[in-house]
């Protein structure tokens, strides 16, 4: 018992939950893991979805690129090479919902599934944008939409971290 007292002393200390980043520590580690430490092609990538998506969207970048590491296993980020982890993007907001298929949703109308090499067609408006993200990469992009409860639902209630990419403007 001592020597587990003891190891847990010297122990270094835990990395932050992803729950504790802030929204420019997340954009750090995105940057180092998505981008090769490049701010500029984060710059780019970003200003890439902007002039693509409808006003009053707002976008964020959900997954390993944020966390460091694959929810289903632990594995980091890249860990079967380089250009392997995908990266996932949400767009939030009423109008990217119209983007989707009736086919492509998990909630109909509320939360769409993810525009993917599983699921290309389900919102064709968004491929040109997909195919030019992944060129830039050089990784998978998947993309969905969802509503602002339901992103609000995911981040602040349950806890599932995010970086938000491109802020929603507020309406009054």
């Amino acid at each position: 018992m001592a020597e587990l007292e003891q190891e847990s002393d010297t122990a270094e200390p835990a990395a932050p939950d992803a729950a504790e980043l802030t929204e420019s520590e997340k954009r750090d580690i995105v940057i180092r893991l998505a981008f090769g430490g490049s701010r500029e092609r984060y710059d780019e990538f970003c200003n890439c979805i902007r002039e693509a998506i409808p006003e009053d969207t707002g976008v964020v970048l959900r997954g390993s690129a944020v966390t460091g590491q694959r929810w289903k296993d632990g594995a980091p980020f890249d860990a079967d090479g380089p250009g392997t982890s995908d990266l996932d993007l949400t767009l939030v907001g009423d109008k990217v919902i119209g983007l989707f298929k009736v086919t492509g949703f998990f909630v109909p109308g509320v939360h769409s599934r993810p525009v993917s090499e599983e699921d290309p067609d389900i919102a064709p408006d968004l491929i040109p944008l997909r195919e030019k993200l992944m060129a830039m990469v050089n990784r998978p992009v998947n993309i969905q939409a969802t509503r602002d409860f339901v992103m609000y639902l995911r981040g602040e209630l349950i806890g599932q971290p995010y970086h938000t990419l491109i802020e929603k403007p507020d309406r009054d």
